[in-house]
Order: structure tokens, then C-alpha cells, then sequence
């Protein structure tokens, strides 16, 4: 059983940077797609960035491009989320996701995702 630790998050003010962490144990995760969501209360889950972890291919969702990175080190069977420039809108409880896939692309829609972390919260001061 695949089992997903997030961690890092954290309080931030606007324009700073926080590097998000997942840890996954109990695979080697090697023909995943592994995403990052995030989610405040009363609005869905909303998709950030996903990653494939056989290629590396990355998908980012338009609000977070050019600001969030997301990477993974598949010997630490860890994922990540370096994000950079955050403002207020981004905070919100971050959540890693995985799922099994044969596809070449890992879209960032929550309902395709069946491994899920705990979640960590991002708070953005302005």
C-alpha cells in the first residue's frame, strides 16, 4: 500500500517561497503520475502541477506557471513543489496525489487521482 507524507508547509508573506515536500513509501512509484493539489474550504480541489515520473514530463496549471516548480527524485521516492513569488490566492492546503498511468500525460484533475496525501497548509500574508 502507497502511502504519501506532504511537508513544508508553512507561513509565508507575499512574494516569499516555500518548498513543499511528499514523501511516498511503499513503491518505488516508477510508472506514476504524482500531482500537487491544493484546496481551500467551501471551492473543489483545484490542480497545481502534475509530473510523470518514468519521463519527468511536467504539466502546471496557468495561474502557478513561471512561479511553481514541481520535481521529484525518484531514489528518495520523493516529490516536491518549490514555489516561488507566492501571493495570497495561493494559499490554500496543499495536498500530493498519485496515481498508477501507461499514459505519457498526467492531467491535473483531481478525480483521476486515487493515492492522497494528508495535506499541508500554505497561509500567505500580504
Amino acid at each position: 500500500q502507497v502511502q504519501l507524507v506532504e511537508s513544508g508547509g508553512g507561513s509565508v508573506q507575499a512574494g516569499g517561497s516555500l518548498r513543499l515536500s511528499c514523501a511516498a513509501s511503499g513503491s518505488s512509484y516508477t510508472s506514476y503520475c504524482m500531482a500537487w493539489f491544493r484546496q481551500v474550504p467551501g471551492k473543489e480541489r483545484q490542480g497545481v502541477a502534475t509530473i510523470r515520473t518514468r519521463s519527468g514530463i511536467t504539466v502546471y496549471v496557468d495561474s502557478v506557471k513561471d512561479r511553481f516548480t514541481i520535481s521529484r527524485d525518484n531514489a528518495k521516492n520523493t516529490l516536491y513543489l518549490q514555489m516561488d513569488s507566492l501571493k495570497p490566492d495561493d494559499a490554500a492546503m496543499y495536498y500530493c496525489a498519485a496515481k498508477t498511468t501507461y499514459s505519457s500525460y498526467c492531467d491535473p484533475v483531481a478525480a483521476g487521482y486515487n493515492l492522497w496525501g494528508q495535506g499541508t497548509q500554505v497561509t500567505v500574508s500580504s
